[in-house]
């Protein structure tokens, strides 16, 4: 058993790595798992658990702790590890820096939906929140969307943004720090959150045709990042479907009737197998970020057969 750390992952993925190992495994079986999260909003503990035919079966196991966000110096909010059981002995096979999994994942997540979903046009992006999931968003959006020619910068704190509108001048990228949030949306082409709140942010009202939506902060039915328009006006995809109805962004419009469950068009499995979506120049496609410890065990895996051929 071998525990791989953040910088030995960091050091063998890529975006391009990371987008074509998920679309490949989403082209085959889907996972069995299970999620449990025990605790509020204050301190959560969390695990996901998957069994993916072809790739084995992995465990999750994430403390969950906002508050650290507000410590000086500041702390990270997720302290998780990720387990990859080996498919033919089912040992424990390594054990991986669980936030550096889930930051590539997640953002991956995200823009391999947005390659279908989102304008090859698009040149706005907007991006909520601060923390490492927020930036690897940003990071991974300029990827997949080099149209990317502007990147509005929101956060409750606008002083945790200074580090990453920094960076993103320094590498000549257009990027500025907006305090105005229904402005800003109205300029997107682009929206993509990572934050943990509890009520709406983003107004659906403001959103206009032809913008992609990607919500990922929210993942317990009290979490909200959109309002009820967001939905109501939009095309509705989503990463993992059970997950996806238990988030605030959509299990809340679902229970009040905004929107039906008949309305949510394809998970990410659907997206990756169609040869491609339709949609027309003022559709509005929102995309529920929901994640799953199936795309945590692909990642995982990904990394090692990366760090295997180094070492060949």
């Amino acid at each position: 058993m071998r525990f791989i750390s953040a910088e030995e992952i960091s050091a063998v993925v890529s975006w391009d790595g990371v987008l074509n190992a998920l679309y490949a495994a989403h082209q085959d079986a889907r996972p069995l798992g299970d999620n449990v999260f025990v605790g509020d909003t204050d301190y959560g503990l969390f695990t996901r658990s998957v069994v993916l035919p072809g790739l084995g079966a992995g465990v999750k196991v994430s403390s969950i702790y906002p508050a650290n966000s507000m410590a000086v110096p500041a702390q990270p909010t997720e302290q998780a590890v990720f387990l990859v059981i080996d498919e033919q002995t089912k040992a424990i096979a390594a054990i991986l820096d669980g936030p550096t999994i889930t930051r590539w994942k997640t953002a991956a997540d995200s823009a391999l939906a947005a390659q279908r979903l989102s304008r090859d046009d698009s040149r706005v992006l907007l991006a909520l929140g601060s923390g490492p999931i927020a930036q690897a968003l940003v990071e991974a959006y300029l990827h997949i969307r080099p149209s990317i020619d502007t990147i509005l910068l929101w956060n409750r704190t606008t002083s945790r943004l200074t580090e990453t509108h920094e960076l993103l001048q320094r590498r000549g990228i257009k990027a500025r720090i907006v305090t105005d949030l229904d402005a800003a949306v109205t300029e997107a082409d682009i929206i993509t959150s990572a934050t943990s709140s509890t009520s709406p942010l983003i107004r659906g009202a403001l959103i206009q045709p032809g913008t992609h939506i990607d919500l990922v902060g929210g993942f317990r039915p009290d979490m909200r990042e959109a309002d009820d328009d967001a939905a109501r006006n939009s095309r509705i995809f989503v990463g993992d479907h059970a997950s996806a109805v238990q988030s605030g962004d959509l299990h809340g419009p679902l229970k009040t009737g905004i929107i039906s469950a008949e309305q949510i068009e394809l998970d990410l499995y659907g997206l990756c197998q169609q040869p491609s979506i339709q949609r027309a120049d003022e559709d509005i496609t929102l995309y529920k970020n929901a994640g799953g410890a199936h795309l945590d065990l692909i990642v995982a895996q990904h990394v090692l057969s990366q760090l295997k051929s180094v070492a060949a």
